[in-house]
């Protein structure tokens, strides 16, 4: 245990921290009640779904898709045990090493992405594109890639940022 004093928050790095924290909390909250009042799914569900719209063949490793959609390997397979229920995803053992599950997208989870993705893009739009300018937006990428690194390297390669 260490004996050290930390080093405390000055008020402009608390104030800095406390709007962070708000915008953590509020933003995906924010972005789940849209996604629930207009499509009948959780922000969660939306970014499994969409993060195989993306890729090759619409097929990604569980652990892989996980990592895409910061959640541990049992969230994920409650979640696609549910969408495999509405027919919007499978999973199968990948063929290349039976350890490993893939989790495919299918043509009706294709359309369901492409269904909710308008309402979705509107709503991103609406909260987080059209308040700052476009300086600030980039900026914001930046202090989001920097932030990432500081918490770690990600080894999905659809979730890294370039």
């Amino acid at each position: 245990m260490s004996t050290e004093e930390p080093s405390w928050l000055d008020v402009e790095e608390q104030e800095t921290w406390l709007a962070m924290a708000s915008v953590l909390v509020r933003f995906p909250a924010a972005l789940d009640a849209q996604l629930q009042r207009d499509a009948g799914i959780s922000h969660f569900e939306y970014q499994v779904l969409a993060g195989l719209s993306m890729t090759e063949g619409r097929t990604l490793r569980m652990s892989d898709l996980a990592e895409f959609a910061a959640s541990s390997l049992s969230r994920l397979s409650h979640t696609a045990k549910r969408l495999e229920a509405k027919g919007w995803l499978t999973r199968t053992p990948d063929p290349s090493d039976g350890r490993y599950t893939l989790a495919v997208l299918t043509d009706a989870g294709w359309d369901k992405v492409a269904a909710t993705a308008p309402g979705h893009v509107a709503e991103v739009r609406r909260l987080l594109i059209d308040p700052l300018t476009k300086a600030q937006y980039k900026q914001l990428r930046e202090i989001g890639r920097r932030v990432n690194g500081a918490i770690g390297p990600m080894s999905c390669p659809s979730a890294r940022t370039t």
